[in-house]
């Protein structure tokens, strides 16, 4: 059964809620495979995809782009479209034009904007046009040049007191859920009990209602350092580099194509 934003909410106290990122067609297909109801096509793409350092330089056509081919695979999972930095930050105008854009042309059921209570505008409009917000909060990584770096949020008074704000303002302005990143997990449940919608940890804690990891990560796709928050359930990269030694040692040695691979 396809989930919905209706679905998700409803799922609050009753269910955990797991989310994986995916930027293609064949992972998505995966993931829609082993029900996983939401499949998050981040805009961490620009660095597990395309090489950047950042989120920072992901365009809009590289998020529709991989987006589309997401969508593609998958049947049940709520689709998620991330929308990159300086695609809705300018104007609220701006914002739904190319969150818009993710339904339209991408076929996303709902997009993903970083920010707190100031986004609340933009989240009104979005879904008075009939476009499903999930906010994020916490470390936003399109902030990070601000932050100075991937640093955890919310240990001060203040900074705490304003993410719960934000919190609230967020599922007032209609958002549907609302990903947590690095913040102390006492504050990660403080947030979760103090609202109606779902609340998705990357990083916050146990008591979330859900979770989301970069596939990548979870899977050791990645050979650089795997963050705390990430628990690796697979060396696929190490599987990865093995088979291609191996493929590589059999057409040197001319034991690949053997007879059974040929016509």
């Amino acid at each position: 059964m396809k989930w919905t934003t209706a679905r998700i909410r409803n799922a609050k106290g009753k269910q955990k809620l797991a989310c994986l990122t995916a930027y293609d067609y064949a992972t998505a297909c995966l993931l829609d495979g082993a029900d996983v109801p939401l499949v998050l096509v981040g805009d961490s793409l620009g660095m597990t995809m395309l090489g950047y350092e950042s989120t920072l330089p992901v365009t809009m056509e590289e998020m529709l782009h991989h987006t589309a081919a997401v969508v593609r695979g998958t049947k049940n999972a709520l689709v998620i479209g991330d929308m990159p930095f300086l695609s809705y930050q300018v104007s609220i105008e701006q914002g739904v034009a190319n969150a818009g854009r993710f339904l339209k042309e991408a076929g996303a059921d709902v997009v993903k904007v970083e920010g707190g209570a100031f986004r609340a505008p933009l989240v009104e409009a979005l879904k008075q046009n009939g476009i499903p917000v999930m906010g994020h909060i916490g470390l936003t990584p399109q902030s990070v040049k601000e932050f100075g770096g991937y640093k955890v949020q919310g240990r001060e008074q203040d900074r705490e007191a304003e993410l719960l704000a934000d919190a609230a303002a967020l599922e007032a302005a209609g958002c549907f859920a609302i990903v947590l990143e690095c913040i102390p997990e006492a504050l990660g449940k403080q947030i979760t009990q103090s609202i109606g919608i779902p609340t998705i940890g990357i990083g916050a804690g146990r008591y979330c209602d859900g979770q989301v990891l970069v596939t990548h990560d979870m899977l050791g796709l990645h050979s650089n350092v795997t963050p705390r928050f990430a628990k690796r359930y697979a060396e696929l990269g190490e599987t990865m580099k093995e088979a291609f030694a191996a493929y590589k040692q059999d057409v040197e040695s001319g034991t690949f194509p053997g007879e059974d691979h040929t016509y």
